[in-house]
């Protein structure tokens, strides 16, 4: 898992944090002092200059399961999405006691952070003792990923004085997420040539924008059977039975918004909201209000959702109800190795954001893009962690990795008619404070057999198909 590498304590700071760590029960788990785990000294009571606490950082026990047993695998699905229940649940108190965690320095880590370090310790052994006992390995270490820390606001960030984080429910955006998309640099960075067997042509399926308005707060892939798995709000366009419960029978006989009916895939992505003030109907609903996620959602102006080969070579057949998440919904903590944002303006797109949301000049257009991988292990249609089953190809040559095999590669692009302020934001689990780097999309197969056909034929053909 990609972390954010931390500068080395001063001899003074490693001492701040000997003095104030807390053993924990038999585990013998460590949960450091919250301000030298944001590389800040504690200050003394009564000290007007403490740093705020901002958000929890946690270590995301799902990427480091890279293989889990079958006969595990709905119980341990559940119980990561427990994990996400308790980070939020922590926030929220976190939230609500601002002025206390002010007044004295312990009570984010004795009031919020031990007992939820004490609650996920509880979980991940029950996950180790579910991988086990179906046969599987657990990874080494699994019990020293219950450790969550305290993480002051980034000094260079301005809050509005808040001191919490910004944005219309305290967890932001905040001023410096934004930047003129006029003061980027275009990117040079060239693109693989194609080669002699590539796969050149397009497909493009049109879904619409969701104006029928089919949201909720699930995460079919990576919290099945879960309501508000995700804790924030998705739009979705094509299937129109995508839920919690939704499996590949449902999802096969489910209704679709895309022009060809041969086209049931599910695809979703947060929605995105402008935080002016006035409430949406989700105010006081899970993945809305209550996950702080506020504001008017928007419609997107345009969706495009188009299908591309391989510089190097030709693509095989997506296999039916593969599922795809590309981008990572908690980047703000777990570091940018996942992570898969790009954010623009119409007009600019040569230029392309990773954590920073676009300010637009005027007649331009926000624009989120989306590339999946395109490389896929051929054997699976979904893996452990949501992620090793698919890969991407190699930026400069465009070869997959030893073992993958090259399938049509979903490229989506999302546009926004939005004014240039800065009060637009993504939904997102309410501890990663709305960071554009949080950005992520999800798919899922469900092309019929016919048109899939169709699609890898366009192609390998370098055909130009809708």
């Amino acid at each position: 898992m990609a972390r954010t590498r931390k500068r080395r304590p001063s001899t003074a700071r490693r001492a701040v944090a000997a003095s104030t760590a807390l053993i924990l029960g038999a585990g013998a788990l460590v949960v450091a002092n919250v301000y030298a785990a944001a590389q800040e000294p504690a200050p003394a009571d009564g000290d007007a200059t403490r740093p705020v606490v901002a958000t929890i950082d946690c270590p995301d026990v799902g990427n480091e399961l890279t293989e889990v047993p079958d006969a595990a695998r709905a119980g341990v699905d559940g119980d990561l999405a427990t994990l996400d229940g308790q980070i939020t649940e922590s926030y929220r108190r976190l939230a609500a006691s601002r002025d206390a965690a002010a007044r004295d320095p312990r009570f984010v880590r004795d009031d919020i952070l031990t007992p939820l370090g004490n609650d996920r310790a509880v979980v991940i052994e029950r996950i180790r003792l579910q991988i086990s006992r179906s046969g599987g390995r657990p990874p080494a270490g699994l019990d020293s990923l219950a450790t969550c820390t305290g993480r002051s606001p980034d000094a260079r960030r301005p809050d509005n004085g808040s001191g919490s984080g910004g944005g219309q429910a305290g967890n932001g955006p905040v001023a410096g997420d934004y930047v003129d998309i006029r003061s980027v640099r275009a990117d040079t960075t060239r693109l693989p040539r194609f080669q002699r067997n590539a796969s050149r042509g397009t497909f493009t399926t049109r879904c619409g924008t969701n104006r029928n308005g089919l949201f909720n707060s699930d995460n079919v892939i990576v919290a099945p059977g879960v309501r508000n798995g995700a804790h924030h709000v998705h739009d979705y366009v094509g299937n129109q039975g995508n839920d919690a419960f939704a499996d590949d029978r449902t999802l096969a006989r489910s209704a679709t918004t895309c022009r060809n009916r041969g086209d049931r895939s599910s695809y979703y992505w947060p929605v995105l909201r402008v935080q002016n003030g006035q409430d949406e109907a989700d105010a006081g609903a899970d993945g809305g209000g209550r996950d702080r996620n506020v504001g008017k959602i928007q419609t997107p102006s345009s969706v495009t959702l188009e299908f591309v080969g391989n510089p190097r070579s030709p693509v095989v057949a997506m296999p039916r109800f593969l599922r795809i998440i590309t981008g990572d919904a908690k980047a703000l903590t777990n570091g940018t190795g996942n992570a898969n944002a790009s954010w623009s303006c119409t007009g600019f797109e040569d230029r392309q954001l990773k954590d920073k949301y676009p300010l637009c000049p005027s007649g331009s257009r926000v624009v989120r893009t989306f590339r999946f991988q395109g490389c896929w292990d051929g054997r699976n249609t979904d893996s452990a962690n949501h992620r090793t089953h698919v890969a991407f190809a190699d930026p400069r040559t465009g070869a997959c990795p030893s073992g993958f095999r090259a399938v049509p590669q979903l490229v989506q692009r999302i546009v926004y008619d939005v004014a240039p302020r800065r009060n637009f934001a993504v939904d997102s689990f309410p501890e990663q404070l709305h960071k554009p780097v949080t950005d992520h999309g999800d798919f899922i197969n469900v092309f019929d057999r016919q048109l899939m056909q169709r699609l890898t034929q366009c192609l390998n053909r370098g055909q130009r198909c809708s």
